[in-house]
């Protein structure tokens, strides 16, 4: 099982970026996928996720409203489409994915990505 996040870098505060996550492997149908960030110093936090049969989705929220997850079937990938950064948003952010519970915690997910840094300058 190989996840791999992408599209991570440089954005001034307002500005927009979108995350990438190939998932590779195994058949993800009843996986929950998930996006979390680790900001120096800090703890790994959850963000969202979307549920790969239905696409129901769920915000942390810190990013509610901002921050918009998508999947795309047919190519296994899951989007995380950010915008109105700001420099609390400066993390190293990971894709995973889950079976079990709540999906809230670093703990319901079996699988993770590399993580890909996203930086946003004041």
């Amino acid at each position: 099982v190989q996840l791999q996040a992408s599209g991570g870098g440089l954005v001034q505060a307002g500005g927009s970026l979108r995350l990438s996550c190939a998932a590779s492997g195994r058949t993800f149908s009843n996986y929950r996928m998930g996006w979390f960030r680790q900001a120096p110093g800090k703890e790994r936090e959850f963000v969202g996720y979307i549920m790969w049969s239905g696409g129901s989705t769920y915000y942390a929220d810190s990013v509610k409203g901002r921050f918009t997850i998508s999947r795309d079937n047919a190519n296994n990938k899951v989007f995380l489409q950010m915008n109105s950064l700001n420099p609390e948003d400066t993390a190293v952010y990971y894709c995973a994915a889950g079976l079990h519970g709540l999906g809230l915690e670093p703990g319901s997910y079996a699988y993770w990505g590399q993580g890909t840094l996203v930086t946003v300058s004041s």
